[in-house]
């Protein structure tokens, strides 16, 4: 198993070095598209190089670590799955179409709960930040990948395919393929899709996941469809007129491409190091991004209550004062009631986005 994952990631090179040289095209495209007006609407803004070569450069440390054996636990999932697959509660014939099919929206599930864990629980998101890093939504963010995956584990998630009947090899493949699509939809070129919109994951609706504006987090989990975002509650749609800023909530501004990969896992430590109660170590660990003990934390819901009460509705992108914890600028009205004392609140970690 272990030389067919090589394998593997031999195609994936393969394909991922003809990914970047259309990621270079597309920059040399909204290079030219740069400050060019329509409809007598500014232009968009210039291509990010300088987070281009960042990307570069974490995907350089990323060679590094792959060279790094398996690992603990990484190097654990993969027998974990094959004992899965011998304990199997049948077999799914993959010479048979229905076994693809079954194989496809299997994979999608799981990706699915993998993906809205690297969101929704601290330790998967210390990893997965790095993905949303970027400040410019374009195809160089698919590259934005962590250098931590192997430590968090969230491969296991994956595992359990295998019990379903499933082999090892059919999910590596199955994940691989499911990836490999989403590359086309980190773009902002390519407008709404009509019908397809809220059927199959299309760059509006990972434009939405890629958000800041709290209206957009923690939505679009799905890797092609949107079956189960529909079925659990968390599609969002893209709202016409609604400008979006890309990124962490609290901007990764830094050029330094270690840093940006280990960032939160710094915000980790300075939390630990501050903990006297156990319950809320595991907190800091497994909470929401942004867990702070007392409901002092600036998680996706208390985002949308501070904005709520600023602005009148859980919308927008929260101000910079307001993730750094300090008091409420003099002559800033609050349009409701009941303005948040800042002060109440945790400041947000360096790499915060829930």
């Amino acid at each position: 198993m272990i030389e067919k994952l090589n394998v593997i990631q031999t195609m994936m090179a393969l394909l991922g070095a003809s990914a970047v040289a259309v990621t270079a095209l597309e920059g040399v495209l909204i290079g030219r598209l740069a400050n060019r007006q329509k409809d007598g609407q500014p232009g968009r803004a210039p291509y990010d190089w300088s987070a281009f070569w960042v990307t570069v450069r974490i995907n350089l440390w990323r060679v590094l670590v792959e060279a790094i054996p398996m690992g603990v636990v990484l190097g654990a999932s993969l027998p974990f799955g094959q004992w899965m697959y011998e304990q199997r509660l049948w077999t799914v014939p993959m010479d048979t179409w229905w076994g693809w099919v079954a194989m496809f929206f299997c994979t999608e599930f799981f990706y699915y709960w993998m993906h809205r864990a690297g969101h929704r629980v601290r330790w998967y998101w210390a990893s997965h930040q790095v993905h949303h890093s970027g400040n410019q939504y374009n195809l160089a963010a698919a590259f934005r990948q962590s250098i931590t995956g192997k430590v968090t584990g969230g491969f296991v998630f994956f595992a359990p395919q295998c019990l379903f009947g499933f082999s090892p090899d059919a999910v590596l493949i199955s994940y691989g393929l499911n990836l490999v699509y989403q590359f086309w939809i980190h773009t902002d070129l390519v407008p709404k899709l009509g019908w397809m919109e809220g059927v199959f994951n299309t760059p509006s609706a990972h434009r939405v996941h890629h958000a800041a504006n709290v209206e957009y987090l923690d939505c679009n989990y799905g890797g092609t469809i949107m079956l189960f975002d529909r079925l659990f509650g968390t599609y969002v749609g893209e709202k016409d007129g609604v400008p979006i800023r890309y990124g962490l909530v609290k901007a990764q501004t830094s050029r330094n491409a270690l840093w940006v990969c280990l960032a939160e896992w710094a915000a980790i430590g300075r939390d630990l190091l501050k903990v006297r109660n156990p319950l809320h170590a595991v907190g800091y660990l497994f909470g929401p991004p942004g867990w702070a003990p007392h409901g002092r934390g600036l998680t996706t819901e208390g985002l949308r209550q501070a904005m709520t009460s600023l602005t009148g509705q859980p919308a927008g992108v929260p101000p910079e004062w307001l993730l750094e914890g300090q008091p409420v600028p003099v002559g800033e009205v609050p349009a409701a009631t009941g303005a948040p004392d800042a002060m109440a609140f945790t400041p947000v970690g360096q790499a915060r986005r829930v």
